[in-house]
């Protein structure tokens, strides 16, 4: 089972430059895991200490905000887009 994995730029750092990855996973936990595995360097930056995603990270699947599936339990299929979406905040 073939996942896209679209990185953003604010990530890119950890990837290598790599603006996507292809996982073979499921759920979007296990996902996240191989993603990690395959860059070392996501790990901290998409979650916390116990597991859970940073409050800061917003996750979709096929443009659905995974707070309102399953969270990191929501089932990923072949062919599903991920894309990571840090929060952005600021300006005066």
């Amino acid at each position: 089972m073939n996942v896209r994995v679209r990185i953003p730029a604010p990530l890119r750092q950890a990837t290598d430059g790599a603006a996507e990855a292809s996982v073979q996973a499921a759920p979007l936990s296990a996902a996240l895991g191989e993603l990690e595995t395959q860059f070392p360097g996501m790990k901290g930056r998409l979650r916390d200490d116990a597991g859970a995603l940073r409050r800061f990270v917003n996750i979709y699947v096929n443009g659905e905000d995974v707070r309102f599936l399953q969270g990191l339990d929501t089932d990923l299929k072949a062919g599903d887009e991920v894309s990571i979406i840090p929060a952005v905040a600021g300006g005066a």
